[in-house]
């Protein structure tokens, strides 16, 4: 007589979590490569549009907010100032948006096979991740231009910033994701949200214009990101470690509600999504 396994996702997160992770870490592997395949397929120019859209964002902010409303820039040309708040900003809202439909999109998948579900967002996230390294070379060559070269200090804070913008798009994507697979108003919502939070976020001005409001500013991890990204490559202010400090935590508790409450409702995925 066989013997019959059924296979339950715990309700809590524990470190057998993150062993399992590490079992399917080929799994990882294949879903990143198979997005950005899926993403770059029949494209005349392939990954170059990793490029492509920050490069023209910044041509367009620079050209309206740098040069005909003339937002200051902390001293530093405006191109290269704004390119570096954007990369950091569309690698954050391009990973938030991924993760929190990554359910939806791999529905076939998560009602038929068993694997840990928590590799879907990650995978997400580490495609975006690979768009940022490529549309990084750009700013290297900006910095090159512009006769820019960062400090030993801001080569060290540099990793600890996309671990932080890691850790704000997998907590939030998690979240969002949990919600989207009863609540379907979370694609429709999330483009107007991150839209309004482009504008709270210090991507196109320097944090310095709120004035005695920046605290304001402060309260959204990604401006300590982007502000100390800034110091660390370009030298516009001293490196805010405090700041930094701060969006860490905030972006560790976000990951750590994300996950937790990802794990608890996890058991209804299949059968609801």
């Amino acid at each position: 007589m066989s013997k019959l396994t059924i296979i339950k996702p715990k309700k809590v997160f524990s470190l057998d979590d993150l062993r399992e992770v590490w079992q399917y870490k080929e799994l990882l592997y294949f879903f990143t490569w198979r997005d950005l395949k899926v993403r770059y397929k029949q494209t005349s120019i392939g990954i170059m549009w990793a490029v492509f859209q920050p490069f023209v964002t910044m041509v367009i902010f620079s050209i309206f907010f740098g040069v005909l409303l003339k937002v200051p820039s902390n001293g530093v040309p405006y191109p290269i100032f704004v390119y570096t708040g954007l990369i950091f900003w569309q690698f954050f809202s391009a990973a938030l948006t991924e993760t929190s439909n990554v359910l939806i999109t791999n529905q076939a998948i998560v009602t038929k096979v068993y694997f840990p579900r928590l590799i879907l967002p990650f995978s997400s996230v580490m495609t975006k991740f690979v768009d940022f390294a490529i549309s990084a070379v750009i700013l290297v060559g900006m910095m090159f231009y512009y006769g820019y070269m960062p400090s030993l200090p801001g080569i060290l804070v540099f990793p600890l910033l996309l671990i932080i913008t890691f850790m704000a798009s997998v907590g939030g994507g998690l979240i969002l994701a949990a919600i989207n697979v009863k609540y379907r108003d979370v694609r429709y919502i999330l483009p107007f949200f991150i839209q309004i939070l482009l504008f709270v976020t210090p991507v196109i001005y320097p944090a310095s214009i709120a004035e005695k409001y920046s605290w304001v500013l402060a309260l959204n991890p990604m401006t300590g990101v982007i502000q100390n990204a800034r110091a660390a490559l370009l030298g516009t202010t001293p490196i805010n470690w405090l700041l930094v400090f701060i969006s860490f935590t905030v972006c560790a508790i976000i990951l750590a509600i994300g996950i937790v409450n990802f794990k608890k409702s996890e058991r209804y995925f299949a059968d609801t999504i």
